[in-house]
């Protein structure tokens, strides 16, 4: 090919045909490409001729045109005369030059030859045409289904899209990825708001709508990454062991536990999988979303051996579902996957203890700062696992028990009428597991004097303490529980974090004097009264809690987020006088194998319930507070999980099918264009998923009731 100015090369690796290519494919293919220029209104190809060359757009612009009909402009990066490469008789659109036009050429000829001495290369760029094919098609599709819903407005190849408050023309079809930049300030983009919904890159547009990215850096954005990883994993398990069903465990921030049915150790798990996933990553495979008729889906799914997938498309309310792919893995969409592996590069299967988990790598904690993330919170999870402890084990062993191993089998239980029973045995087992909890503390004795509770938002604390006091009070013994939250500093000290926010969730908001100096005194016998913090002032109440004073016997509870930190008591404790408790909803359900309910979306769900229906908060401000939250978990909560004593796991297995009835009225509140609407579609969803159950079902004494209300303790 004749030398070309800097512009070609990157015309080429942005084509969505070649930008599949690994580089060695790609530079074989451009060896064959012939360079021409034409003028503006210059004809490259005609309607109904039979010419065989396929062309690459390299600099200008270009109309397509069929049947006299104006379809979509080309541009740098764009390709066209594929199908007469591949073997259409005819041309099917005329190419007019609108501007000087730069082209790179691959004739038949050339084809063949490049072919003949390198098959794979040759297969890789047809597969890569074809991948292109299939995308148009569904997107004509779908603009076909768009024009017939408006058959009353004129017929349009163009849409206006609002890209940073800049009004845009772009022709029907166009893919979102190809209005926005690839970075904002080096953070790449791997998704896009569509009219506040996420949507994949390779995402057309079929009517005027408002665009903005998503970025690597935020919450969303490694959620993308994340799935993406998890759905390449399943494709190279599904290339060397589909009989070991992998599917993926519950997400931490970098990593991803990997649950599979191998009769091999995780070594050679690691071993066996790991040259495929990390061949896919560099032949940078695509990820792709399709729609699918329900009955269609799901006799796929079945067939595949994916049940849990099928099942929950029992409930589903739309006669077709997107599905994404990646090789041969299929799952339930759940948002946004990449258009291809690219940036997976440094993604790897790992063992970690007696697991295997999928390591995100460095982009996995992309934008969190000080958090605690990679080789740090492996060390701290081998430690303490948060989703794999005795109670999570326990758990999933009677959920099988009962046939409830995914969203789809517990939907189905429900439907079957045994509500009761689900609900019966799961609140028992909260019962049984704090029972034995108050036998773990009575046996440590009289020198155990405090205890300290603590847990990320919306853990079910509150409940979780009342019922652990009256388990208490049947061994004997006397607790007094006081809230850490009466210890913060007055607003005006609370400390800052980076964005210059106030940090409610730093230990140093605490008055830490105060709190070691009432302790000692309450230890020694002395009677105190705790402030109290005012918190629509601000401001700290030196002496206005109730008197309190610890008698023969009594144990002092203290509950608060900061509860496992050594540095929380400080030497006002003895070590054999201190026990820890972290409480969180660990088990979660699968949907299929990619996709399950996220432990922080239950929290968030819970959250946003019970501030809605008691605070008269809004789900829209709780969205938009809840990536400080959870940032403030990640440095002040999970590193000092391995100084819990004991770890209570909150989650009810039935628990969405009864927020549901609340959160989709709350989530629906939060306005069009809002910060936080694309988390509430997101949750909206989720709990879409899940059969109804009407909270009259719930038992006053459950930890649920702290959310939905009508709970039996008094607050």
């Amino acid at each position: 090919m004749p030398a070309a100015t800097p512009s070609a090369p990157d015309a080429l690796r942005a084509n969505p045909a070649l930008r599949l290519l690994p580089a060695e494919d790609l530079a074989r293919v451009e060896a064959e490409l012939i360079e021409l220029v034409l003028a503006p209104g210059a004809v490259a190809v005609s309607e109904g001729e039979t010419t065989t060359d396929l062309y690459f757009v390299l600099e200008g612009a270009a109309a397509v045109e069929r049947h006299g009909l104006a379809l979509r402009p080309l541009a740098p990066g764009d390709h066209f005369g594929e199908l007469a490469l591949l073997g259409s008789p005819a041309r099917a659109a005329t190419v007019t030059a609108t501007a000087p036009l730069r082209l790179a050429r691959l004739t038949r000829a050339r084809f063949d030859a490049l072919a003949a001495a390198h098959p794979r290369t040759a297969l890789r760029l047809v597969e890569g045409l074809a991948h292109v094919l299939a995308d148009n098609w569904v997107s004509m599709t779908d603009r076909v289904g768009l024009l017939l819903g408006e058959r009353l407005l004129p017929r349009r190849t163009e849409v206006r899209v609002t890209v940073a408050g800049e009004i845009r023309l772009a022709a029907t079809g166009t893919r979102v990825g190809d209005l926005l930049p690839p970075d904002v300030d080096g953070d790449p983009v791997v998704a896009a708001l569509l009219d506040d919904r996420p949507v994949s890159l390779d995402t057309a547009i079929g009517a005027d709508a408002w665009l903005a990215p998503v970025r690597l850096g935020s919450w969303e954005g490694r959620e993308v990454l994340q799935r993406s990883a998890g759905l390449l994993l399943l494709a190279a398990a599904d290339h060397t062991h589909p009989e070991w069903h992998v599917r993926l465990g519950p997400a931490l921030t970098t990593f991803q536990r990997v649950e599979h049915a191998a009769p091999a150790s995780p070594e050679a798990v690691v071993l066996a999988l790991g040259p495929t996933l990390r061949r896919l990553i560099e032949e940078r495979v695509a990820f792709r979303e399709e729609i699918w008729a329900i009955e269609e889906a799901r006799a796929a799914l079945a067939r595949g051996g994916w049940d849990a997938a099928a099942a929950v498309l029992d409930a589903w309310r739309d006669g077709a579902v997107t599905l994404v792919r990646c090789e041969g893995a299929l799952a339930v969409r759940t948002g946004p996957v990449l258009p291809d592996a690219r940036l997976l590069d440094g993604v790897a299967l790992r063992v970690h203890g007696d697991d295997v988990v999928l390591d995100l790598g460095a982009r996995g904690a992309a934008g969190l700062g000080d958090a605690p993330v990679g080789e740090a919170e492996r060390a701290i999870e081998a430690r303490a696992p948060r989703f794999g402890g005795a109670m999570v084990k326990e758990a999933a062993r009677w959920r099988a028990r009962l046939g409830i191993t995914s969203v789809g089998e517990l939907n189905r239980a429900c439907v079957a009428g045994r509500v009761d029973e689900i609900i019966r045995v799961a609140e028992g087992f909260h019962e049984k597991r704090i029972g034995q909890l108050a036998d773990a503390i009575t046996a440590r004795g009289d020198r155990l004097r405090v205890i300290t509770i603590a847990g990320p938002s919306s853990s079910g604390k509150t409940t979780f303490i009342k019922r652990l006091i009256t388990q208490l009070q049947v061994a004997g013994m006397s607790p007094h529980a006081v809230s850490l939250d009466d210890y913060y500093v007055d607003r005006q000290r609370t400390p800052r974090d980076a964005a210059g926010e106030l940090d409610y969730e730093a230990l140093e908001a605490l008055d830490l004097a105060a709190l070691g100096r009432d302790v000692r005194a309450l230890l020694a016998g002395a009677e105190v009264r705790p402030p109290r913090y005012d918190f629509k002032a601000g401001v700290s109440l030196a002496g206005a809690g109730a008197p309190l004073a610890l008698g023969a016997g009594d144990i002092l509870l203290l509950e608060g987020i900061h509860g496992l930190n050594p540095r929380l008591l400080g030497d006002a404790v003895p070590a054999d006088a201190l026990f820890r408790v972290f409480l969180h909803p660990a088990s979660s359900l699968p949907l299929d194998r990619l996709g399950r309910v996220a432990p922080e979306d239950l929290r968030l769900l819970r959250r946003i319930v019970r501030d809605r229906h008691g605070r008269a908060i809004r789900a829209a401000d709780n969205i938009a507070r809840w990536p400080s939250v959870r940032r403030g978990e990640l440095v002040h909560i999970f590193p000092y999980l391995p100084h819990a004593d004991a770890t209570f796991d909150s989650a009810l297995v039935y628990e969405l099918c009864v927020l549901k009835v609340y959160a989709e009225r709350y989530l629906l509140e939060v306005p069009p264009r809002h910060a936080s609407n694309t988390v509430a579609q997101r949750l909206r969803q989720l709990v879409d998923r899940f059969v109804a159950i009407y909270p009259e079902h719930v038992p006053p004494t459950s930890i649920l009731r702290e959310f939905i209300g009508g709970s039996g303790f008094e607050y």
